[in-house]
């Protein structure tokens, strides 16, 4: 058979349903508040095929900048050779997710503010920046009542 580059070319398993994850949508996907400055990620249900992005965005995290009635503008950033064009796609609720690469931030900044609070409140000054881990500290290995085991190379011999 002759190749085919339509839009949905190789996308047999990506497109599937996952494994016991067949029938109907669980209703919480419907009742998810999207709004503006939120991230999202593309995870494209195959079963709805009514405001499906492309296969590209498929697994990609963007940002909300408009919630319409049935759809959801979101911002995909889409590498084409040495470039990166931000990309407003309009889709549905089916095919996003909220995402949790967020969450992490959002609970640093609540800790570091509590710190902060407690520092002012001892009239010192502390600081929140994130620090490398050093290197691990030293220590002396202490044999004990063990040999130590000296290996040698064997010598080499040519063998014809």
């Amino acid at each position: 058979m002759p190749h085919a580059y339509g839009l949905r070319a190789r996308t047999r398993h990506l497109f599937a349903r996952p494994f016991r994850r067949h029938g109907q949508d669980p209703i919480g996907r419907m009742l998810v508040n999207y709004r503006i400055g939120d991230y999202v990620d593309a995870v494209v249900d195959g079963s709805k095929h009514l405001g499906m992005p492309h296969k590209v965005y498929c697994g990609r995290t963007g940002r909300v900048f408009d919630v319409g009635k049935r759809a959801i503008g979101v911002i995909f950033n889409k590498r084409v050779r040495t470039t990166v064009l931000p990309k407003r796609l309009h889709v549905r609720f089916e095919h996003l997710r909220k995402s949790r690469c967020h969450e992490e931030f959002l609970r640093r900044i609540r800790d570091n503010d509590k710190k902060k609070a407690e520092a002012k409140k001892q009239g010192k000054k502390i600081n929140v920046k994130r620090q490398p881990a050093g290197p691990a500290e030293g220590h002396i290995v202490e044999l004990g009542k063990t040999k130590v085991e000296i290996l040698n190379p064997k010598p080499w011999i040519q063998v014809y």
